[in-house]
């Protein structure tokens, strides 16, 4: 075998030891925008890397190697109970749960090449890229499908187009894998405003479709893939329940309200099949929550002073307050303390000025502060081991916002198997 002939296979060989799209393994050796081309030339031999890029493949396959034995989340069981895919999976935080009740993921969906990064040192595998360009039939077989599926075009700091915006169309990107590989059952969230967006039009939409019983013409102009267009003319017949939940009831310090909707295929349980005594939705324990729980100690926190914020800053969160207030409106910064019992919802713009979300330290007659990723981790429910250290500060404020509640998550995944 020639030396081109080695550096193919090496290269095919190592993508799919990690299951690695092109592109995802372009990304990752640094090949920016063309990168998917360079990788296929490669496998196909039309020409061969530098002898710095094969150094660079060596580097990464050191590095992957690595990452995988270091990955806290890393599922190296023999035995399953049950096989499930994440789509628009951002940081692994609907999978985290039911990976945790016996279920093995077999296929994962993230285009964010720094969602994919932190993905990738918390399960040590990196994500499928954009799903809009891979085929049902690539997708393994699964009992459950998981998605999380973009909030943006809903919710109350977008523009609310809904089906207008592209990200609202990725709802259709799930419905041609549930009508491909009919899985036993599914889990999708989004933000609660799905539920009066269009006067309710777009969720009867979206529960028709997946409950097999949609006759409505869907707007010929919405940029959706041929193969999501072909199987809207597939009728799915699921049994489905919509509920939405607030994350401080189930013990997290965080007044986050989110949409879940719960399917069950009624083509695989005997006729006459009671859902709803099937699968019931969790009861919320509603327990005290309170902030401190959350936070560092100011001891720590006085050690790295880059989370208090400047006096321009806060200068300017006050001036603004007071002219919202002049106004008759509530929006502006949110002030809380340890004793407070819950914040706001986070949201993936926290980064930029943290707002929503600013902790109180005028005891230690400073400017009020950012919670940390650490702190932000724990407010949406995820281990102490999970890595909040593999992208900088401001990819994991966006991650954090974009993510799930855990204890929500977790609550619904337990019915569900149940159910199952």
């Amino acid at each position: 075998m020639g030396q081109s002939e080695c550096i193919k296979t090496k290269i095919r060989d190592l993508r799919e030891e990690y299951q690695l799209g092109r592109t995802e393994f372009a990304n990752l050796l640094g090949l920016g925008s063309s990168g998917e081309r360079t990788i296929r030339g490669w496998e196909e031999g039309e020409h061969v890397p530098s002898k710095k890029k094969i150094d660079d493949v060596n580097r990464l396959l050191n590095e992957l190697r690595s990452i995988r034995n270091k990955a806290p989340f890393a599922d190296n069981r023999a035995d399953h109970r049950f096989k499930f895919i994440d789509l628009f999976a951002g940081i692994g935080g609907i999978r985290l749960p039911f990976q945790e009740l016996g279920g093995q993921c077999v296929f994962t969906s993230e285009w964010d090449k720094f969602a994919q990064k932190t993905y990738l040192a918390n399960f040590g595998e990196v994500p499928n890229g954009d799903i809009t360009q891979i085929a049902a039939h690539e997708i393994p077989k699964h009992d459950v499908l998981l998605a999380g599926f973009p909030c943006q075009a809903f919710s109350q700091a977008g523009l609310k187009k809904g089906f207008e915006d592209t990200r609202g169309t990725m709802f259709f990107e799930i419905q041609r894998i549930l009508a491909e590989h009919r899985p036993r059952a599914f889990l999708l969230e989004n933000v609660k405003q799905l539920k009066g967006h269009d006067k309710g039009r777009t969720l009867n939409t979206i529960l028709s479709i997946l409950r097999g019983t949609s006759d409505s013409t869907i707007d010929s102009s919405l940029n959706l893939s041929p193969e999501a267009r072909i199987a809207l003319s597939q009728k799915l017949n699921y049994w489905v329940d919509v509920r939405i939940l607030r994350a401080a009831d189930f013990g997290a310090p965080q007044n986050r309200e989110r949409i879940f909707i719960v399917g069950f295929n009624k083509d695989l349980y005997p006729k006459g099949t009671d859902f709803e005594e099937l699968f019931q939705w969790p009861s919320p324990p509603k327990s005290v929550t309170r902030v401190g729980d959350i936070l560092e100690p100011d001891s720590k926190i006085s050690d790295d002073d880059k989370y208090t914020i400047s006096d321009r800053l806060w200068r300017g969160h006050q001036e603004r307050k007071i002219k919202h207030r002049k106004n008759g409106n509530g929006f502006g910064f949110s002030l809380f303390t340890g004793d407070s019992p819950y914040t706001n919802t986070i949201s993936a713009r926290y980064y930029k000025d943290g707002s929503e979300i600013l902790i109180d330290q005028s005891h230690l007659g400073k400017n009020p502060r950012k919670l940390t990723p650490r702190e932000c981790a724990r407010l949406q429910g995820f281990p102490e081991e999970f890595n909040v250290d593999a992208v900088s500060h401001v990819q994991i404020y966006k991650q954090f916002g974009n993510s799930v509640c855990i204890n929500v998550i977790r609550a619904i995944a337990e019915q569900m198997i149940k159910a199952l």
